[in-house]
């Protein structure tokens, strides 16, 4: 954990996805001072008309970014994260801002298990660097 997932509509080669994962780690693990080993990303070309959300009354094609991520971030240091990543999905696959959702579940420590790197994710505080 933290699990990220990108659902599109399109379909991207895997250098693009590659970069798009690289910079999406580095925004994340920077932001929310994590581990970068921790991070795992899934981009899931769900193909044309694979994501759709209301607008005006019609439904029109979008993106939406699922982020797992621990418990007790601030709901600002959540917005600056979600800026971010939109930016870095906008930048790289060239996606509409107005047609991106994020959304955050949030877990405590020992619902994440990560056997590489010890076990259960340690707890996080706002004091941790």
């Amino acid at each position: 954990m933290p699990y990220l997932q990108l659902g599109v509509n399109h379909r991207y080669p895997a250098d693009l996805k590659k970069a798009l994962t690289r910079q999406m780690a580095t925004t994340y693990a920077s932001l929310m001072s994590v581990d970068i080993r921790r991070i795992s990303i899934a981009i899931r070309e769900l193909g044309q008309g694979g994501v759709w959300r209301m607008v005006g009354g019609e439904p029109v094609a979008v993106a939406v970014l699922m982020c797992d991520i621990r418990k007790g971030r601030t709901p600002e240091l959540r917005m600056e994260v979600a800026k971010a990543l939109c930016a870095d999905c906008i930048a790289i696959l060239g996606l509409r801002e107005d047609r991106l959702n994020v959304e955050f579940t949030q877990h405590s420590g020992d619902e994440m298990y990560h056997p590489t790197l010890g076990g259960f994710s340690p707890e996080w505080s706002e004091n941790e660097a």
